[in-house]
């Protein structure tokens, strides 16, 4: 048997967006409903040290952050359910939507939180090392290669723009792309190119990424030349995958205006979407600055926004 729920305004997805949009909705006495999705918490909860979150003087962990910040939600009366919305009408209000278990959900606002995914390779070895040495974020983890040697895959702006970073750090960056030409800008390609402290490896993909098990940590990256079939040892302390993410939209395809890329398209310096009473917070509408922080602020604006729209409707 199926329920129906009815709520001011119901919270797609988690992650810091999501919790963070929870708490205010909640403390506004909205109380908001909050469907978690298939992975609660977010890409938080698969990344080990977290140094760059304000308030805290010493490295966190990623899924201990996420767990604290549902804990307060809940605390000032957010309603989590443990289940993923997998059909939304945003034709009419109240909105209507349903989880997977069937259940109906009636909400007079929707805030959507879905997040973003880095896109992986798909190796093996790139998900045992996840955390250890391979990351897909080198604003998060940067620092911690100080004076060290790194790898980035990728050709386009994120993987030029991640290169750069990484120099104010790294004692060497390798920029690896399997073609023979960069698909980034030509401005951001000059920048890189007058980088001494970049060298780049044409035509070639990562065939393994290697490390020790105690501690896991990686020391080595097996690239295979995709002309030759040649292959190469590298050794490098880190990984970082610069070759996109993918937003978590496809749910909302034909209900509310996306990019070309699939990012949920918001009004200028706020969170609403084309559809009056239905906005949107974090990585799933963010592909410039894809932080924690960031994020958690656009939830605190998100909800802010939601209490302001039901105050004059």
């Amino acid at each position: 048997m199926t329920d129906t729920k009815k709520t001011k305004v119901l919270i797609i997805g988690s992650g810091p967006a999501g919790y963070t949009a929870a708490v205010y909705a909640a403390r506004a006495n909205l109380k908001p409903i909050q469907a978690l999705g298939l992975q609660p918490g977010g890409q938080l909860t698969i990344t080990t040290d977290v140094e760059n979150y304000p308030g805290f003087a010493e490295v966190i962990q990623g899924p201990w952050l996420m767990e604290q910040m549902r804990a307060q939600a809940e605390h000032v009366g957010a309603e989590m359910i443990e289940d993923m919305i997998d059909k939304v009408d945003f034709s009419s209000r109240p909105f209507k939507c349903w989880t997977d278990g069937g259940d109906l959900i009636e909400a007079e606002t929707v805030i959507i939180s879905t997040g973003a995914q880095a896109r992986w390779l798909g190796l093996e070895s790139e998900e045992k090392f996840r955390g250890y040495g391979v990351s897909g974020c080198a604003t998060c983890d940067g620092f911690f290669y100080k004076g060290k040697k790194v790898m980035v895959v990728g050709g386009g702006n994120t993987a030029v723009e991640e290169a750069i970073y990484l120099t104010n750090f790294a004692e060497e960056v390798i920029l690896v792309h399997r073609r023979d030409s960069l698909r980034a800008e030509k401005i951001a390609q000059e920048r890189l190119f007058k980088n001494q402290k970049i060298r780049i490896i044409w035509d070639s993909a990562i065939d393994e990424i290697m490390g020790t098990d105690s501690p896991k940590s990686v020391n080595k990256v097996r690239l295979m030349n995709v002309k030759t079939n040649e292959m190469q040892y590298i050794d490098v302390d880190g990984v970082f995958i610069a070759i996109g993410h993918t937003p978590m939209s496809d749910l909302f395809k034909g209900q509310i205006n996306l990019d070309e890329e699939g990012y949920i398209l918001v009004k200028n310096g706020a969170t609403g979407t084309n559809i009056e009473g239905v906005f949107a917070a974090g990585d799933v509408q963010d592909k410039v600055f894809r932080q924690a922080v960031t994020a958690a602020g656009q939830g605190c604006m998100a909800a802010l926004e939601v209490e302001r729209f039901l105050h004059n409707s």
